[in-house]
Parts: C-alpha cells; sequence; structure tokens
C-alpha cells in the first residue's frame, strides 16, 4: 500500500505526455549516431564542437591513465589532489583569462556548491526565470531570500535590487548562454546593474564555453567582462567534450571555494583521464577557430531552412534552437514523426521549460555536413505536412 503513489505518479506522467525513458545510443557521439539500433541524424548533443570523439583526446585520456591509473581514491583535501588537477586549472584560467580557477565534478554540483557558499541565510540571490534547475536548486539549497526576475528583464532586476538594499549580500545569477532557449543574457548591462547596487555576479558559461570567439573561452570574454563578474561557471562535458565543469575568478574565490563550498570538499577527484582529456580539449579549441566557423555556419543554415519552412524558434542566434510546439504531446509526436523519418531531435517538456513551452531542442555541432543539413530539412519538411 505505502508504495502505490510510484505507479500512481508514472500513470500521470503518462496521461501528462510528460513520461520519459532512456534512449540506448551505441557507438560516439558523432553528427549521425546509432540510436535504439538505428542510424539518424543527430541533432540532440551538446557535443557542440564535434571533439568528443576527436583522437586528441583519447590519446591524452590513455596516457594519463597508463601514469596515474584510474582514479584518485579521495577528495581533494585528503589525497586526491593531483598533478592534473593544478595543470588544469592552471589552464582554465589561463584560457579564461582570470587568477585562478577550481574544477568540479559536474556543473550541476558547481553550481549548487558556489550559490550556497556565497549566499546564506540574511542575503538575497537573484535569478533569471528560465536559468537552469542547478541554479534553482542552489538559491533554494543556499536559504537565501530568493528574487526570481522574468527571462531577461532588467527593469525588473533593478526592482528587486532596489528591494533588497538591507540584505547582508546580494549575488545575481545568470547563464551567458540560455540552454533551452539559445539566447544570450544581456551581461553588459547585468554587470552595471550589480556594480551599481553593490552585487555580486555569477555567470552560467556551460553552454558558451568553446564556441565564443576570440578564443572559445565563452560570452563573457567575447564582450571583455572578465575582470568584472566575479564567477565564472563552465562545463567540461559540452563543446569541450569530456566531463566536469570549473569555476573561474580570484585566488580569493578559489581559496573560499575550497574551504567551505561542500560540493567540493565531500566527493572524490575527477580521475585523471577526465583532467588530461580536458587539457587536451582546450588546446584543441584554441588552436582550431575553423570549428567555431563551421558550427555558426551550419546553425545559420540549419536556423534559415527551419525559418523558410514557416517553425517557431524564437530568438536564437546560436547553436540552439528552440522549435517550440507549446503542448508537451503535440511535441513528443513532432519528434517521433521526425525521428521516424532519421532525424532525432529530443522533445523538451515540462518541468525543464515552463508549461506550454514544450520545444523541440535542436541543437548544432561542427562536424554536421551540409548534406546532413539539407537532409534534416527534407525531414522536416515532411514531418510537417
Amino acid at each position: 500500500m505505502g508504495v502505490d503513489f510510484i505507479e500512481n505518479e508514472l500513470s500521470r506522467l503518462k496521461e501528462a505526455g510528460l513520461y520519459r525513458r532512456l534512449r540506448r545510443v551505441e557507438g560516439d557521439q558523432g553528427p549521425a549516431l546509432v540510436l535504439d539500433g538505428r542510424e539518424v541524424i543527430n541533432f540532440s548533443s551538446n557535443n557542440y564542437l564535434g571533439i568528443a570523439n576527436h583522437p586528441a583526446l583519447g590519446e591524452a585520456a590513455k596516457a594519463a591513465i597508463d601514469r596515474y591509473g584510474c582514479g584518485t581514491g579521495a577528495s581533494r583535501l585528503i589525497s586526491g589532489n593531483m598533478t592534473l588537477h593544478e595543470e588544469l586549472e592552471s589552464k582554465i584560467a589561463e584560457f579564461k583569462g582570470t587568477e585562478a580557477a577550481l574544477v568540479f565534478n559536474s556543473g550541476f554540483q558547481a553550481n549548487t556548491g558556489v550559490i550556497s557558499t556565497l549566499v546564506g541565510e540574511g542575503d538575497a540571490v537573484f535569478s533569471d526565470t528560465l536559468n537552469h534547475a542547478s541554479i534553482i536548486d542552489g538559491c533554494r539549497l543556499s536559504r537565501a531570500k530568493a528574487a526570481v526576475y522574468a527571462h531577461l528583464d532588467m527593469n525588473q532586476l533593478e526592482h528587486e535590487l532596489k528591494q533588497s538594499q538591507s540584505v547582508r549580500r546580494r549575488l545575481i545569477v545568470t547563464e551567458s548562454l540560455f540552454s533551452m532557449d539559445g539566447d544570450e543574457a544581456p551581461l553588459a548591462d547585468i554587470v552595471d546593474l550589480a556594480e551599481r547596487y553593490g552585487a555580486m555576479l555569477m555567470a552560467d558559461e556551460a553552454h558558451a564555453t568553446g564556441v565564443y570567439e576570440p578564443n572559445g573561452a565563452g560570452l563573457v570574454a567575447k564582450i571583455g567582462l572578465g575582470d568584472r563578474v566575479l564567477v565564472q561557471m563552465g562545463t567540461l562535458g559540452k563543446a569541450l567534450g569530456g566531463f566536469g565543469a570549473y569555476v573561474a575568478g580570484s585566488k580569493a574565490l578559489r581559496e573560499l571555494l575550497i574551504n567551505r563550498c561542500r560540493s567540493f570538499i565531500f566527493t572524490t577527484s575527477l580521475p585523471p583521464a577526465v583532467m588530461a582529456m580536458a587539457i587536451a580539449a582546450i588546446g584543441l579549441v584554441e588552436r582550431e577557430p575553423q570549428r567555431r566557423q563551421a558550427l555558426r555556419g551550419n546553425s545559420a543554415a540549419l536556423r534559415g531552412g527551419l525559418a523558410a519552412l514557416g517553425y517557431a524558434l524564437g530568438g536564437s542566434r546560436s547553436q540552439i534552437l528552440p522549435l517550440i510546439v507549446g503542448d508537451a504531446q503535440q511535441c513528443m509526436k513532432l519528434s517521433q514523426r521526425l525521428l521516424d523519418r532519421g532525424v532525432f531531435a529530443q522533445g523538451i517538456r515540462p518541468p525543464t521549460v515552463p508549461p506550454g513551452t514544450s520545444r523541440l531542442r535542436i541543437t548544432l555541432m561542427a562536424t554536421h555536413t551540409d548534406e546532413q543539413v539539407d537532409q534534416a530539412l527534407e525531414i522536416f519538411k515532411a514531418a510537417k505536412d
């Protein structure tokens, strides 16, 4: 009797069109992949630069295992702080143009840990309504007073900042490139507001790392705000093709996180192979700007083609194209029609996105060919008719 709610909840999810299942991917994460035993064009990967299967990353990982073994055996503050951790953090700081960096086991752990380290009871945190779940959970865990402002609404953000003059500390948190809508935060305006009202600023660069000029360091670096953003968080598992996350900022920030951040302190550290892959990936991103150029070209081609077919794509100008459907069940039906014809574009439903905004989250890769983009557009056309 006590577990009846499990079956009831599963039934409710199915009725609402919100039931999910795991799909099996065979082989590597390329522009085409074998999904549940069938080859399809892949528009559902965060492997934006197409380097998750690059030989340089594999070779680095193998060499690290040969030299350092497979695991670290402990947390960083016990005996798990290895040479490769420090080499990677120096590389990230150089890449991001900051004093220091600290690696985390995932972007989720970084966001929940950093936010709850910087603010707590008696403080205030300001979060864009479309921020990632890890930011939302970080705000909740911090126990700070949370003010959620409408997406990209600087007037509301300023209003909330004005209303919080009596709190001890204030922190603004935003994604720089939003993961589900593909649009950019007005970082220059947010920085100005943070400085005007004495607030700290944290930018989540998970989907921006690797894809922006001049060297792939992210949107903060592209617009020259590195010395005005307290915390830059990013991941090693999207455009950089591996796993893990980083926080880049001042040396003092790094020391505070080492001493106070629970999601850093109480976990076994990243294994050697993962760190070696990340070092190799950053070098590859810096040396090969043509990957970013190819990504932009593929994104523009598919975006233009889908718009010509009458699909609504929101305001994205990035490699993330949100094809808004609205209803969750209709969204999944369209995703299945595309899959039946050979295109994998995953439907995204609540709670990942707000109710009534279910969409196909279409993501491009630098390694998609012109033929694959053209073929996909024909399939999108057929799926709509």
